[in-house]
């Protein structure tokens, strides 16, 4: 009777066979090594994240011990964002030649010494040193922690994995703010120096644990190592038919015929990195073109629309907005690490399923309104003689609001999104030139703040960041299309008909589509 059941259902068990080739999918389970993988490249980040944190509430007790104008404060504070320009420019051909992982390596040992250097420092000039050697090691960490994670996470989860990197930024922030309370009883020449003294020891961790990850996939397929390649790409994929699939895109994209399986192979000088820059800016295609004004843009926008001068300077705008006293001050300011980081969180889990564009779009949308409101609840105070117990809250909200709003989108996305769209060849110079214009604008906000706030007030700031704000969301919402759920090399073929973006994507939504339709009806 058991064997009849299919048959007094009404339903044979080849039907079920066939109705069940029409379920949807089901999600593939995290690929815990690329997790690890992931995971563990990315902790380089913690670095810039700790220094941005720290020298928040540092600079507080610098300022007091060696006797300096608020010039010299924005200089010290911004400039190590400009000096990173270096490691980051320098980074891509670096990874290039050694490879992801020992580049990692070589950042923590860099940030190592530049921590050592400022927390030894005797005056403004010896200070300067450290945040030079320092600005190099972060260039280099965050230039290379989200192309490794890229090139290592299968498209699944690579949405996920690569926003691991502002993950651990943030994560680093917040540790700066508590380093910076922990520290603030201490007598007033020792307190920052170990605040900024302390930063050299998760270096050290990190470039111990960076040496047990494998190198990455596709930098092994350009240096013609095709059977190292597989054995990570089998380790790192979801299936070993995604692996196969994987490792002929980059076979392809590096020059490679499909039917060569040599465990070492002869690789083109031009596949290793000859001619990218002529290819980048001086003779680009349309699709890079597009690229490079994604890639670049989304860099720009997010510092532009000014998160560093929150977070750089938060304890300042608490005192502007009423916090007068230095625990308080440095207490708010830990509230606002906590947001960012609780929120980052978040919104890893939703990159790989809502998707990119909305949740960049949702967050610039908020940044505007918090950005707004906090200009709002600034210009009342500034121009009171009183205390607005109402003002003051709104700007304590406004300022939570902006930094979970940027954390749910603007933050993990931009670099999620320049990792995911440069073609292989010019995956390393392309996102070491957003990394550069992210630390250009950074820099020039972090050295600038103060001055500009004197210049058109503190609210009028704000205001001036709601409208750039404004206008990253009109470039986002008209030039960028969606790469979530497509591997590397689909992503570029979305790009290069600028403001047409949606009838290509559709256009090859259709072709693939039809594909599945063949290939179902042949099997």
């Amino acid at each position: 009777m058991a064997d009849q059941k299919p048959e007094e259902n009404g339903v044979s068990g080849k039907t079920k066979e066939l109705m069940a080739d029409f379920d949807p999918p089901k999600p593939p389970k995290r690929n815990k090594y690329a997790f690890a993988c992931a995971m563990l490249a990315s902790m380089t980040s913690v670095l810039l994240g700790y220094d941005i944190g720290v020298m928040s509430g540092a600079q507080i007790f610098i300022q007091k011990d060696l006797k300096l104008g608020d010039g010299q404060i924005e200089i010290l504070v911004g400039i190590l964002n400009l000096y990173s320009l270096v490691g980051s420019a320098a980074a891509g051909r670096t990874s290039d030649w050694i490879g992801r992982r020992y580049t990692i390596v070589l950042a923590g040992a860099i940030f190592f010494v530049g921590a050592i250097l400022m927390g030894f420092a005797t005056n403004y000039a010896f200070l300067m040193v450290g945040r030079f050697v320092a600005g190099i090691g972060v260039g280099y960490a965050l230039m290379i922690a989200p192309v490794y994670t890229a090139e290592v996470s299968p498209a699944s989860a690579r949405g996920f994995l690569t926003s691991f990197p502002e993950v651990f930024i943030n994560a680093g922030i917040l540790l700066g703010y508590v380093s910076d309370y922990a520290f603030s009883k201490l007598p007033l020449h020792l307190g920052w120096r170990f605040m900024l003294g302390i930063g050299a020891i998760p270096s050290v961790f990190l470039a111990l644990g960076v040496l047990g990850m494998p190198e990455s996939p596709r930098w092994l397929v350009m240096q013609g190592r095709l059977g190292d390649a597989k054995i990570v790409l089998d380790k790192t994929s979801d299936s070993l038919e995604e692996s196969k699939l994987r490792l002929a895109d980059i076979k392809h994209a590096a020059g490679i015929p499909e039917d060569c399986n040599d465990d070492i192979v002869q690789v083109s000088k031009r596949s290793k990195g000859q001619g990218v820059w002529k290819e980048l800016l001086i003779h680009p295609t349309p699709t890079v073109r597009h690229i490079l004004m994604a890639g670049i843009g989304i860099h720009f926008f997010q510092q532009a629309s000014g998160i560093d001068a929150v977070v750089l300077y938060s304890p300042r705008i608490f005192e502007k907005a009423g916090i007068v006293a230095d625990t308080p001050k440095l207490l708010a300011t830990i509230a606002v690490g906590f947001v960012k980081t609780i929120f980052i969180l978040v919104a890893t889990f939703f990159l790989d399923k809502v998707g990119r564009r909305p949740l960049l779009l949702s967050s610039v949308a908020g940044m505007i309104l918090s950005l707004v409101g906090l200009g709002i609840g600034l210009s009342i105070i500034d121009h009171s003689d009183h205390k607005i117990h109402w003002a003051v809250a709104l700007c304590i909200a406004t300022i939570l609001s902006y930094v979970a709003f940027f954390s749910i989108g603007m933050g993990p996305i931009t670099w999620v999104y320049s990792s995911e769209i440069f073609p292989l060849k010019l995956r390393a110079q392309g996102c070491s030139m957003g990394v550069a214009m992210n630390r250009v604008v950074s820099g020039v906000i972090g050295m600038t703040f103060l001055s500009l706030y004197d210049a058109i007030t503190i609210g009028g700031a704000f205001f001036l960041f709601a409208g750039i704000a404004v206008v990253a969301f009109v470039f986002f919402y008209t030039l960028f299309p969606e790469t979530q759920g497509k591997n590397l090399e689909e992503v570029e073929q979305v790009f290069g008909t600028f403001f047409r973006w949606r009838s290509r994507q559709a256009e090859l939504d259709m072709k693939k589509e039809a594909e599945m339709i063949t290939n179902k009806s042949l099997n």
